[in-house]
């Protein structure tokens, strides 16, 4: 063989390892419950090509972790197929924070090894659990899951096998590394997952919404939370947590302002001297307090005063309780109703009439979590801000990171 034939043959060849490591795709079938409500699909080969060009162009991350174990195992090689579309699911009428996912294993005594090495525990009728995080495993496959409650009817619709909960993802991914599919909510269209180099962003494909100007805004100022709603986002969000409040409250629009801020909490504790006296006892401590200020508009007042009061919101000190940070006191005006914060008051910022959600991140926030293991304490502290903008049919989420050397996808 000449060494013209050779080039190309080693050419070909290269292109075709090329293809098949980083584009083909066996399966787009991937498997979900049939009572999901919300979708998550990430494109585990768009992941890697993305990956794979970006630790090209950063040298430095080359060899790895010096700090890293060799003994370790990696998530590739804990015996779990990794399928060609990542998905996460949400089951309907199950909590907010309740996700999903199903993975076939290749290797089963692999991923228990896998296991064992991160510190999972065992809990008993092949259920494993480490923090938050929950297993269950059956002969074939295994159910992850923020939560065990949906183990049990996600397992019984598995064996069924049935076309109902079986999604053609590629279909829902035209733009970015993944998407989000709401299956019981069609008002709202499928939206794209993009990594950037220092930001996520989740938006409709139409492209069409620039939260830019209003993110300019926002950054001017000081506040921790931000947020104006109408009728329609309120509608979106409290059906996360009561459905009827929206339409019962007669609640059509929201402007919030709030700030952190770290005080000294008095405790009153009682014990008993040598003479078995009961003793009064005071003690300091430093908690996390917001400041803040709501205001919310009423198609009419009188309804929502009402079903306030039917839920036993507003106490005889005129403080609404469903805000757990207290004392607070609600007004009554003539277009809805205002609730403070009474240890500080602050003003609410000017209006600027779009729907927006913006969270900046503060180190106080941090301090308040002390339950969070050293990742995501570090991967809350790497965030600048969030913001949630909406405009008619346009969905728009930006998770905002700080500055770093490294672009996100290196950096997990």
């Amino acid at each position: 063989m000449n060494k013209k034939k050779l080039l190309v043959l080693v050419v070909v060849l290269f292109a075709a390892v090329i293809y098949f490591v980083f584009y083909h795709k066996k399966n787009t079938l991937t498997m979900v419950a049939a009572n999901a409500d919300a979708i998550i699909l990430v494109d585990t080969k768009k992941l890697t090509r993305q990956y794979v060009y970006s630790l090209a162009t950063h040298p430095s991350q080359w060899f790895g972790s010096k700090n890293k174990d060799e003994n370790s195992i990696s998530i590739l090689k804990s015996g779990v197929k990794i399928p060609d579309f990542f998905q996460v699911f949400h089951l309907k009428n199950s909590k907010i924070s309740d996700w999903y996912s199903v993975f076939e294993f290749k290797d089963k005594q692999k991923f228990i090894a896998f296991l064992k090495q991160q510190k999972f525990t065992d809990q008993g009728n092949n259920i494993f659990r480490k923090d938050q995080i929950y297993i269950k495993m059956s002969d074939k496959n295994c159910i992850v899951g923020t939560s065990d409650q949906g183990f049990e009817s996600i397992g019984y619709q598995m064996l069924l096998s049935s076309k109902n909960n079986v999604l053609d993802a590629g279909k829902f991914i035209n733009r970015g590394v993944g998407g989000i599919l709401f299956t019981s909510d069609h008002s709202i269209p499928n939206l794209s997952i993009e990594i950037n180099e220092d930001h996520i962003e989740i938006k409709n494909d139409s492209n069409s919404y620039d939260p830019a100007p209003i993110i300019s805004k926002l950054q001017q100022t000081k506040s921790f939370l931000e947020t104006e709603l109408n009728a329609a986002n309120l509608n979106n969000f409290s059906s996360l947590f009561d459905k009827a409040f929206a339409e019962s409250s007669q609640i059509s629009h929201l402007k919030a302002t709030a700030n952190l801020e770290q005080v000294n909490d008095t405790i009153i504790t009682y014990g008993y001297d040598d003479n078995f006296n009961e003793v009064e006892k005071e003690s300091i401590q430093k908690i996390i307090q917001p400041n803040y200020v709501i205001d919310l508009q009423s198609s009419d007042p009188e309804k929502t005063e009402s079903y306030f009061q039917n839920k036993k919101w507003i106490n005889a000190q005129k403080q609404f309780t469903a805000i757990p940070f207290q004392p607070n006191t609600i007004e009554k005006n003539k277009t809805g109703f205002e609730i403070k914060s009474t240890r500080k008051s602050i003003q609410l910022s000017p209006k600027l009439n779009e729907n927006y959600i913006f969270v900046r991140n503060n180190a106080l926030l941090l301090s308040s979590f002390k339950s969070l293991t050293k990742p995501e304490k570090k991967l809350i502290s790497d965030i600048d801000y969030i913001f949630y903008g909406n405009n008619e049919q346009d969905y728009y989420l930006k998770l905002k990171f700080k500055k770093g050397k490294l672009p996100l996808i290196l950096r997990w």
